[in-house]
């Protein structure tokens, strides 16, 4: 019963939508959103049902935006593999049948301009579920988590852009991915780059969209990669009216672009920034920025078309961030504000039941001092809780709007 529901769903939804984009109504952003983060899809965790809808549905649109078949089954590239019991091995892509085994399916479609060269723009559709190994909430009763930032928003941009290039920018073919298995660590897109349904050595560069739903109102963008070719950071540059740019070099991330960046290729990430609701029942639709998500798409739409007669870009490798930063075995339970560029470390969220919640901090609470540790950004904020360990105690400052509070810690 539970398939022909999905089924049902997917029909009526996807028939509406084909009506009106034959009417010349293109489906609108906010429209993409509302299927992908509908409690029907139940979460869109990696080879349920769920998810196979989404797949359906972004096939289809895929399909009447003009956009040829690209996977290896008309606009699917499935692949299966059987989960990590050792985060730190390599996952093992395989074909047999198994209990364990998981069936994620990427979705492939491609704008052919006979041109020589192929940018690739992607963006992750799959998400959590009820609840599964990377959620944040803590609830006791099981809760969707439909993923409305996490990935609808990026899939939505992506589709959206696909409708602007189909008429534009002639001077790079386009292959458009919506990748499977990116909350199990990266594994639709490094599935791709390992069993590519073009040649890699043809492709330009790669465009990623993750969390691009919660534009705030100081209109803070991330944009990743840009020193992965020498003349990103220009054209990023150069094509902002908008935007308070936060710009990182490193092509290594926590997304899918990261998979491209390893198989040398320049890559931009464009993200706005996590909040209360990651990886929670509450990343709902209702909470996105739709306008926000436009200018977002206008925005990477000038990037391409400034991008569109300098042929292929070359690749630069960049220093991995990640690698210099410090382990540690305790936290304060918040969520850092990442796109935060003053002076310490901005709270975006606080934990149930967390060292940060038992001291009193509070969301927009900015960290100015950890024990004796200054706090002026978030690298030194984490240098600073590298220190301690469980059950240690120390006192934490914050500014809170013009005031600075004290609070005692406990990890």
């Amino acid at each position: 019963m539970k398939n022909i529901l999905f089924i049902l769903f997917l029909t009526v939804f996807v028939g509406c939508k084909s009506d009106s984009e034959e009417k010349n109504q293109p489906v609108s952003i906010k429209d993409d959103v509302s299927f992908l983060a509908d409690d029907k899809l139940e979460g869109r965790q990696t080879g349920t049902d769920g998810e196979k809808a989404a797949a359906d549905y972004i096939a289809q649109r895929f399909e009447h935006l003009g956009l040829k078949a690209k996977g290896t089954e008309g606009y699917f590239q499935a692949f299966s593999f059987k989960p990590k019991t050792d985060p730190h091995q390599e996952v093992k892509y395989t074909v047999k049948d198994g209990d364990s085994t998981i069936t994620g399916t990427n979705v492939v479609g491609f704008l052919d301009n006979q041109a020589e060269h192929t940018i690739i723009i992607g963006a992750h559709y799959d998400h959590l579920g009820y609840g599964a190994e990377g959620s944040l909430y803590r609830g006791e009763t099981k809760a969707i988590h439909n993923g409305a930032d996490d990935n609808a928003s990026g899939v939505a941009v992506l589709l959206n852009l696909a409708d602007k290039l189909k008429s534009a920018n002639k001077g790079n073919n386009y292959l458009f991915i919506a990748f499977s298995g990116e909350e199990m660590g990266l594994l639709g897109s490094n599935y791709f780059t390992k069993h590519p349904t073009i040649d890699l050595k043809k492709a330009n560069y790669m465009i990623n969209m993750d969390m691009v739903g919660r534009l705030k109102q100081d209109s803070t963008l991330a944009v990743y990669g840009v020193g992965t070719s020498p003349i990103l950071k220009q054209v990023v540059k150069a094509n902002n009216s908008k935007f308070k740019i936060i710009e990182n070099e490193s092509g290594v991330g926590p997304s899918d672009h990261t998979s491209f960046y390893n198989s040398d290729l320049p890559v931009l990430h464009f993200f706005t920034g996590q909040h209360e609701d990651y990886h929670k029942p509450g990343d709902d639709s209702e909470k996105l920025n739709y306008e926000g998500m436009a200018t977002i798409s206008d925005y990477i739409f000038e990037i391409i078309s400034d991008l569109d007669d300098n042929g292929k870009l070359p690749f630069r490798k960049t220093k991995n961030e990640s690698d210099n930063l410090p382990r540690f075995k305790v936290g304060l339970g918040v969520t850092p504000d990442y796109l935060f560029d003053g002076k310490g470390m901005r709270i975006d969220g606080i934990s149930e039941e967390k060292p940060a919640q038992k001291a009193g901090l509070q969301k927009g609470d900015i960290v100015v001092k950890l024990g004796d540790s200054l706090v002026t950004d978030l690298k030194s904020y984490m240098r600073a809780l590298s220190t301690y360990d469980k059950g240690d105690k120390t006192r934490v400052v914050v500014k809170r709007g013009e005031n600075e509070v004290e609070a005692d810690i406990q990890f």
